[in-house]
């Protein structure tokens, strides 16, 4: 900025320069070499000008194209960004070669669905050696959402004035949300045409062949209604639920719970945490002399591990409803 009105002087002096050799022609015998140097230096300063403004606009096209290739890449985009600085800089450290600047940022953007505003200041000491810059100040302001889980992570990263982490954890939390809503929706509407992938050899093994028996014994022959399962995955809040219930067609008061979150730790990084919850009438529970609808939640973390989130949530399902479609 600095350059750019020191650029805007010299030509305002140049200008006024030509006008005066305009409005006062030169005096009999004087020589007129001054008048035409100065058309020349005119010209010279601003051909250069016009090389400088086009490596400017090329310089600022390629800045813009790689802020929306990280804008696709991350998912960040910045819409308004200010900057302020005041010079910090006493006379001491002046004399010692020291440069003292206090930067103060602010901007709002947006990562997918998620908006935020950001304030920051940044103070920078510059000697002869080295540029050493850290952030003192940094208040971060989050839109409502219905993620809980974001709000321990804010005060976490303010209180670390952790910029790096905030947006690292930020991205990737939000891939994962976008991950679990893309799942429960596939859920919601998938056909049964697959087969049901192979089951380890765990108690949760034990218990979808409980559940097949329970639902067997129940339930009508040759119902179309079983083809598919839409009305039996059921997500409390919509997609956007952190919770899917699985329901038995046959067995009222036969519920699967699949409660995913998706948490921060203390360093920013972000894991998904599935939990099985089992709703089970208490009849049901008498008959089950094994404890194996007790062990159903252990069990089922020992499958995520072995089959991965997908395929353990449509074998869960598929455990209550395969056998009925049949």
């Amino acid at each position: 900025m600095d350059s750019q009105r020191a650029e805007a002087r010299a030509l305002e002096a140049e200008i006024s320069a030509l006008r005066r050799a305009c409005v006062e022609p030169p005096a009999p015998g004087e020589d007129t070499s001054r008048v035409r140097k100065s058309f020349r230096d005119i010209y010279q300063a601003d051909s250069e000008g016009w090389e400088l403004s086009k490596d400017l606009r090329s310089h600022l096209g390629h800045l813009e194209s790689e802020l929306q290739f990280l804008s696709t890449l991350t998912g960040i985009s910045i819409r308004h960004y200010s900057k302020k600085t005041e010079d910090l800089t006493s006379t001491e450290m002046t004399e010692k070669s020291i440069k003292k600047v206090l930067q103060r940022h602010r901007l709002s953007g947006n990562c997918h669905m998620i908006t935020f505003q950001l304030e920051f200041q940044l103070l920078e000491i510059q000697n002869e050696e080295s540029l050493s810059s850290v952030i003192t100040d940094l208040s971060i302001i989050m839109e409502p959402t219905e993620y809980s889980e974001l709000s321990e992570f804010v005060s976490r990263a303010e209180e670390r004035r952790d910029l790096f982490m905030f947006f690292r954890s930020l991205h990737f939390f939000v891939e994962w949300c976008e991950y679990r809503k893309r799942t429960f929706k596939r859920f919601k509407g998938l056909f049964l045409t697959t087969p049901l992938p192979p089951a380890p050899s765990t108690n949760l093994a034990h218990f979808m062949t409980v559940i097949h028996s329970w639902t067997l014994a129940a339930l009508p022959s040759q119902n179309p209604h079983y083809e598919k399962y839409p009305e039996a995955v059921h997500l409390s809040e919509g997609a956007s639920s952190s919770c899917m219930g699985i329901r038995s067609p046959s067995r009222p008061g036969f519920e699967l719970v699949i409660v995913w979150r998706i948490q921060i730790d203390e360093e920013g990084k972000v894991l998904p945490k599935l939990d099985l919850l089992t709703k089970v009438p208490l009849q049901a529970l008498e008959l089950d002399k094994n404890g194996v609808i007790e062990a159903a939640p252990l069990s089922f973390r020992t499958l995520l591990g072995v089959l991965g989130i997908e395929a353990t949530l449509e074998s869960l399902i598929k455990s209550l409803h395969t056998e009925a479609s049949n």
